[in-house]
């Protein structure tokens, strides 16, 4: 048997309300958020620069890649999942 451990996320559900929808890319294909909407959210690191992007639960993208700056979301609430 293996001792190596999978990352496993916390039992956390988060939605954020998005502050900054302006400047969508020209080539983005796919789902954009509304400014003033809540969505559920994850938190995940950028695989090449390790820096968190909001991924919204849900939506669909297909290019460039379906996450979204830090900056455009501001937290609301968090629940942990029992």
């Amino acid at each position: 048997m293996s001792k190596v451990k999978l990352p496993v996320p916390p039992p956390l559900q988060q939605y954020a309300r998005c502050i900054d929808a302006s400047r969508r890319p020209a080539d983005h294909v796919g789902d954009w958020p509304e400014a003033g909407r809540v969505y559920p959210i994850q938190l995940r690191r950028n695989a090449r620069t390790g820096l968190p992007q909001v991924h919204v639960l849900g939506f669909y993208a297909e290019r460039p890649y379906g996450a979204f700056a830090q900056h455009r979301f501001e937290t609301v609430v968090q629940l942990w999942l029992n």
